[in-house]
């Protein structure tokens, strides 16, 4: 057993205990937990153990690969231009990557990139892990390949791939890469300790995750012409590829930013505030208003649920989410259960990160209970 460490505000040490059951269970091996409120940080604990030998423990300098919450920060790194003038969601993509107009896609915008509504939901067959750890091949691949489905009519899951394609716009109009422009322009000025892409000297802080149990899915006994068995096959990554350098030197903002609650929670209060957080102002009002315009509300294509989207976020789904509040709310989270809310109207985050993964693909019942008791503190409950 090892005792939950960090600071807690007293109305929310009710976290702090459904913590310490969930590593005295074993539901969770280590994890961290942090909440801000109007940007201040009045939630940041960490507990349990960083490997599954139990011989380091989890510190409050742990980070792990967070898989999909990592989209949260492409997102905002895209919306930094945004707000720049530099990028305008609603032009082609084509404007600024222009060979990704082959095959049919001159008319997809970057809305639909981040939005999960492209039509271009994986990489095409063939294709392996290793290639997409090479930028210029991988979105190559992308550039030339057709959409899966008409663009804009529907969300199919971009699982993999959606951080190289908004990174590559991002690269096409800075001439930085997606990790190097996240760096510089997001994770340094607000001093946060989140990586798109980990330098070698930081590899001794990471936890590595725990892969979870086998989707319940067999991919051999559906169409492999379905959008969801080419998205999951294109490629199909386990887990473990998490623990290799290779995975973790990569630029991937889908899926391997290395981060804990603490970080993950602090830069996006910045979209929690309306873009400014201690004087740091990366987005206007009007930019965050920008992620609430839906794109997408129906069952995806990918995930097989019902799921909406907005611009760069998911936004409350009932069916799918009925513990998140409706209103100014948006949200992800990754393979295994790491999971950030994001909530405009409380200019509050609650963010989960964890090393011993769950078989879901977007949050669990560990991360769904922190969200409840945080919320249940705020109300005074």
């Amino acid at each position: 057993m090892t005792a939950v460490q960090g600071t807690c505000d007293q109305r929310f040490t009710a976290m702090r205990d459904l913590l310490q059951r969930n590593l005295d269970s074993g539901a969770d091996l280590g994890a961290s937990v942090a909440v801000t409120l109007d940007g201040q940080p009045v939630v940041d604990l960490w507990g349990g153990w960083a490997d599954t030998a139990k011989t380091r423990p989890w510190e409050a300098d742990t980070i792990t690969n967070v898989w999909s919450t990592t989209k949260t920060m492409t997102a905002l790194s895209a919306l930094v231009l945004v707000d720049r003038g530099e990028l305008d969601v609603f032009a082609p993509v084509a404007k600024y990557w222009p060979e990704f107009a082959a095959n049919g896609k001159s008319a997809i915008e970057v809305r639909h990139l981040m939005s999960h509504t492209s039509g271009v939901s994986g990489w095409a067959q063939p294709v392996v892990v290793e290639d997409i750890y090479d930028w210029e091949k991988s979105t190559s691949m992308l550039a030339a390949q057709a959409p899966w489905w008409e663009p804009g009519t529907a969300s199919g899951y971009h699982a993999l791939n959606q951080g190289h394609l908004v990174g590559e716009v991002i690269r096409r109009i800075t001439g930085l890469s997606l990790g190097t422009f996240f760096a510089r322009e997001v994770a340094g000025p607000l001093h946060a300790d989140f990586h798109i892409g980990l330098d070698p000297a930081e590899f001794h802080r990471v936890s590595n995750v725990v892969p979870p149990p086998p989707l319940p899915v067999d991919f051999a006994t559906m169409d492999p012409e379905s959008v969801a068995v080419k998205t999951f096959t294109g490629p199909a990554p386990d887990a473990s590829v998490a623990w290799t350098d290779a995975w973790r030197r990569a630029e991937i903002g889908a899926a391997n930013g290395h981060g804990n609650a603490r970080s993950v929670a602090r830069i996006q209060s910045v979209v929690a505030c309306g873009g400014e957080v201690d004087g740091v102002r990366l987005l206007s009002p009007k930019t965050c208003d920008l992620i609430f315009q839906e794109q997408a509300n129906g069952v995806d294509l990918v995930l097989g649920a019902p799921v909406r989207f907005g611009i760069g976020y998911g936004l409350p789904q009932p069916d799918t989410f009925p513990y998140l509040p409706r209103e100014r709310v948006c949200f992800w989270g990754g393979w295994g259960g790491s999971m950030i809310i994001v909530d405009l109207a409380r200019r509050m985050t609650v963010a989960y990160m964890m090393n011993r993964m769950e078989g879901g693909l977007v949050g669990d019942p560990r991360g769904e209970g922190l969200i409840l008791a945080a919320y249940a503190a705020l109300e005074g409950r």
